[in-house]
C-alpha cells in the first residue's frame, strides 16, 4: 500500500490568554511516559498545548470541521490545541503514531470508522482501535451522497444504474482511499444494483470530486461534508444519501434504502475522539467533559449540522467502546459480503 504521509500543523490558542514560555518544570513534564504520571499533574491538566491529529487532507470537509472543533476546545479547556494532519495508508499512519505516542492527554486523534475498516482488511496491522485505543467520545455521523458531475446524463440512481448495465466498459467510482467509506458505499451500490463498477482509490477526500469533474471517474460518495458544497456550486448533482434517513440539507434526494426497498443499506461514517491506550480515568473524564461540552455549543452543532454532520455524541468512554466493536462487527460482514481486498 502507498504510505505517503502529508503532515500540516495550525495551532488554535484560547481567546483568554496566550501560552508563552513553559518552565523547565513543564518540559520535563513533557517527557514523562503515561505510568509517571502523578495525581497532581492529572489535575493540572492540560498544561501545555494538545495535540489533535487528522488522518484526513488539508481542506476536505472532516479537516474543516476539526479545526472548528480545535478552536472551540482550546477556548473550553483554555490550552493551545494543534491541529495536525497525517494523511497516508487510509488513516492507519495517523492510526500508528497515536499508537506510539504517550498517554498523558496531550496527543488525541479525531478518528473515523475507516480505521475499524483498515484493521478488517488488514489484521496484521500493529494495533486494535478497540483494544488499543482510549475510547473518549463518539462524536457524531455524516452520510455519503452519491454525486455524478452536474452535466452527467445521469439524472437519478436509475438512470446511472441503467447507464452502468448497457456500457461497453464497467463505470468508475472515486474514493479516498481503499476502505474508505466512500469505497465500502460505492461496492455496496454496485452489488446492490447489480453492476460492475470498477474502483478508483486516491490518496484522500478533497480529491474524490476534482477526478469526477475531470471525467476520470463517472460516480462517488464523498461524505456530505465534502460533498455539500459542490453540490451548492452547482458542480454536482446529487442522487442519493446512504443515511437512514434524508439528509436535512439535501430533503429531496432519496435514501438507498428506499431506492432498493431495503432497511439495512444505511451507511453513515461516524467520527470520534481517540487517545493512546491507558489515559488515566480522570483525564479521559475532563476530556469527555470538553468535548461533549464543544459539541452542545448552539453555534457549533448548527455549523456542524450545516456541513453535513448530525452531531451524537456516546453517553460514556464504555459506551463508545461497545459502539466501535460492534461497527466492526458490521463493517466485517459488509467487507465479506462484497470480498473487498486491500488490492481493490
Amino acid at each position: 500500500m502507498r504510505r505517503a504521509i502529508c503532515n500540516h500543523q495550525q495551532t488554535f490558542m484560547p481567546q483568554s490568554r496566550q501560552l508563552g514560555r513553559r518552565t523547565v518544570l513543564t518540559a520535563l513534564a513533557c517527557a514523562l511516559p503515561a505510568f509517571l504520571i502523578t495525581p497532581a499533574m492529572a489535575a493540572s491538566y492540560p498544561d501545555r498545548p494538545i495535540r489533535l491529529i487528522v488522518p484526513y487532507a488539508p481542506g476536505g470537509g472532516p479537516d474543516v470541521q476539526t479545526r472548528r472543533t480545535a478552536e472551540a476546545l482550546a477556548r473550553e479547556m483554555n490550552a493551545n490545541v494543534v491541529v495536525e494532519n497525517k494523511v497516508g495508508a487510509g488513516g492507519m499512519l495517523a492510526g500508528e503514531y497515536l499508537f506510539r505516542a504517550h498517554a498523558d492527554g496531550y496527543t488525541l486523534m479525531l478518528g473515523a470508522s475507516t480505521l475499524v475498516v483498515q484493521k478488517i482488511l488488514q489484521p496484521s496491522l500493529s494495533f486494535d482501535p478497540v483494544e488499543d485505543f482510549t475510547q473518549i467520545v463518539r462524536t457524531g455521523f455524516s452520510p455519503q451522497v452519491l454525486v455524478v458531475r452536474s452535466d452527467s446524463p445521469y439524472t437519478d440512481v436509475k438512470a446511472l444504474i441503467e447507464a452502468a448495465k448497457t456500457a461497453k466498459d464497467p463505470l468508475n467510482y472515486g474514493s479516498g482511499g481503499i476502505g474508505s467509506a466512500a469505497h465500502l458505499a460505492g461496492a455496496a451500490f454496485a452489488s446492490n444494483a447489480g453492476i460492475k463498477a470498477v474502483h478508483i482509490p486516491y490518496r484522500g477526500s478533497v480529491e474524490i470530486v476534482p477526478a469526477l469533474l475531470r471525467g476520470d471517474t463517472a460516480f462517488a460518495f464523498p461524505t456530505a461534508s465534502t460533498a455539500l458544497p459542490h453540490v451548492t456550486d452547482g458542480k454536482v448533482r446529487a442522487l442519493a444519501v446512504t443515511s437512514a434517513k434524508r439528509s436535512a440539507q439535501l430533503p429531496d434526494v432519496p435514501t438507498l434504502n428506499e431506492i432498493f426497498g431495503r432497511t439495512d443499506l444505511a451507511l453513515d461514517s461516524w467520527s470520534g475522539i481517540w487517545a493512546p491506550k491507558g489515559l488515566p480515568d480522570d483525564i479521559t473524564a475532563k476530556l469527555e467533559k470538553a468535548f461533549k461540552a464543544v459539541y452542545a455549543q448552539p453555534d457549533q452543532a448548527d455549523f456542524y449540522e450545516k456541513t453535513g454532520l448530525v452531531i451524537d455524541t456516546t453517553a460514556s468512554p464504555a459506551a463508545f467502546k461497545d459502539f466501535v466493536r460492534a461497527e466492526t462487527e458490521k463493517y466485517a460482514r459488509i467487507i465479506r459480503d462484497n470480498d473487498i481486498k486491500v488490492d481493490q
